[in-house]
């Protein structure tokens, strides 16, 4: 386990390890997990460069102003968008990269409790914005990740630890069963990096587990079921919630600390203190490049590892991957623009 006096201490060491002007997007940041990594990251960064996506203006507005307080010698950028279409997804990255000419940092978070929405893409948008979305967004970003000088790094929010078995009849999550529907979705998020890793040796990939964090994933759930999980949520938070000013110093130490490397070790962070020992993939390996991590920032377990390590047997990091190609396709002409 990573403590949160470790995790400050490396936060603290961030302006003065790398140079000025870091370039970072997060999604889904209007809120919740989002908010809060963002706000540690343009607090501890030396003026950075910084674009951050959701749904809201009002947010939009509120979070730059709060920004600018933090760090003024940053520059804030909030795109109004909606995610869980690939093809808006390709018009906020082209905006992006006609600003840029490379980016440090990928942080994603955007997701849904809602089931059985349908974007009118034809995906199901839970899955749409917990994998559709985020491997869009790698796709069409990555060859910026490669030009960074100095930090290249990739985390998705979800919920690695719990994958578990894929039904590849149904990818998109749309009839798989509640009580397997998480370790399903999750899964396909971790293969998925495995899968764009393999071609990136020098950008680090991270699935990363918040723990128990009071977010808007639950708003406009409705049914019996997600009246229960709102109720159990409700009652469970008091007691066993992380607060959310830890929840962003953790995932500030996820996106900068060299404990997390690229298969290849090029993706330089800051060094890691005594007694913290690089971290281990979801191959087992030391320092792979890409990492399933539990809310301390350590490996999700030889449990996990072990579920992995069948599915990729069993071909699923292809059938995965071979998935998402083909609803890229179809749903735009192309894997990534």
């Amino acid at each position: 386990m990573v403590s949160l006096t470790e995790v400050q201490a490396s936060n603290a060491k961030i302006a003065s390890y790398f140079p000025p002007g870091l370039v970072a997007v997060f999604v889904g940041a209007t809120s919740g997990i989002g908010e809060t990594s963002l706000k540690q990251f343009a607090k501890h960064s030396s003026a950075p460069r910084i674009y951050f996506i959701g749904r809201s203006q009002e947010a939009g507005d509120r979070i730059t102003a709060g920004l600018n307080s933090l760090n003024g010698k940053g520059q804030y950028t909030f795109i109004k968008a909606d995610v869980s279409l690939i093809r808006v997804v390709d018009d906020v990255c082209q905006d992006i990269k006609s600003k840029e000419k490379a980016i440090n940092l990928l942080v994603m978070s955007q997701g849904t409790f809602v089931l059985g929405t349908e974007t009118t893409e034809g995906l199901h948008m839970a899955m749409s914005l917990a994998c559709h979305s985020r491997n869009r967004f790698i796709l069409n970003l990555l060859p910026y990740l490669h030009r960074a000088a100095h930090l290249r790094r990739v985390i998705s929010v979800l919920g690695a630890g719990h994958e578990g078995p894929i039904s590849s009849s149904d990818f998109q999550n749309r009839q798989t069963p509640m009580r397997r529907s998480r370790g399903h979705m999750n899964s396909m998020a971790t293969l998925s990096l495995e899968a764009i890793a393999a071609t990136a040796p020098d950008v680090s990939f991270i699935n990363g587990f918040p723990g128990l964090v009071d977010t808007g994933l639950l708003r406009g759930t409705t049914g019996p079921l997600m009246f229960a999980v709102r109720i159990a949520f409700r009652v469970m938070m008091p007691f066993r919630a992380i607060p959310n000013l830890e929840v962003g110093e953790r995932f500030d130490f996820l996106a900068t600390s060299a404990k997390y490397p690229s298969s290849e070790g090029g993706d330089a962070g800051v060094p890691i203190a005594d007694g913290v020992e690089v971290a281990r993939g979801t191959t087992g390996e030391v320092g792979s490049g890409v990492y399933s991590l539990d809310q301390t920032g350590e490996s999700s377990g030889l449990a996990v590892e072990a579920v992995l390590a069948q599915m990729r047997a069993e071909g699923m990091v292809e059938k995965v991957w071979g998935h998402f190609e083909g609803e890229f396709k179809r749903i735009t002409g192309v894997v990534a623009v």
